[in-house]
C-alpha cells in the first residue's frame, strides 16, 4: 500500500465482520471501497478480535490473505502512554471504553485515519475522525 492519506480508514472489527459475511451494509460497502482504493489499515487488536471469532480454517485463511493487502499499524511505547492517558481522561469524564477501542482510537489519531464503525462511543474521543459507512 502507498503512503496513507487522510481518507485512509481504520475499520473497526464490526466493519470487517460485515464485509466477510457478505452483508450489504454501509460499513461493508465503505470497507470494500477502501480496499479497492488501497486506503485501509489494520492493527493487532483488530486482528486478534477477528481471528478469535473465526469459526473455520477456510475463513481464517481468507481473512489472513486479505489482511496482507493492507497497512499494519503497530503500537510504540509512546502510543501506549498516550492510550493510557486517553483512557484516564475519558474515565474522569465518566466514560469507560473497551481497551481495544482505545488502542484503535490512538492509532487512528496518530496516523490521522478515520475509524470506520457503528460504535457511537468513538464519537466521545476528541479529534478522532469517525466514518459511519
Amino acid at each position: 500500500m502507498s503512503a496513507m492519506t487522510p481518507e485512509t480508514l481504520l475499520p473497526d472489527t464490526c466493519a470487517w465482520i460485515d464485509f466477510f459475511r457478505g452483508s450489504q451494509t454501509p460499513l461493508a460497502e465503505a470497507l470494500e471501497r477502501g480496499l479497492v482504493q488501497g486506503e485501509v489499515a489494520i492493527c493487532g487488536v483488530i486482528l486478534y478480535e477477528l481471528i478469535q471469532g473465526i469459526k473455520n480454517p477456510m475463513e481464517e485463511l481468507l481473512f489472513l490473505n486479505a489482511s496482507q493487502a493492507v497497512k499494519h499499524l503497530e503500537m510504540s511505547a509512546e502510543l501506549w502512554i498516550k492510550a493510557g492517558r486517553l483512557c484516564a481522561d475519558l474515565r474522569r469524564e465518566g466514560h469507560t471504553l473497551p481497551f481495544s477501542d482505545i488502542v484503535i482510537a490512538i492509532l487512528a489519531l496518530e496516523h490521522e485515519l478515520s475509524v470506520l464503525t457503528i460504535d457511537t462511543h468513538f464519537d466521545m474521543i476528541p479529534g478522532l475522525k469517525v466514518a459511519k459507512g
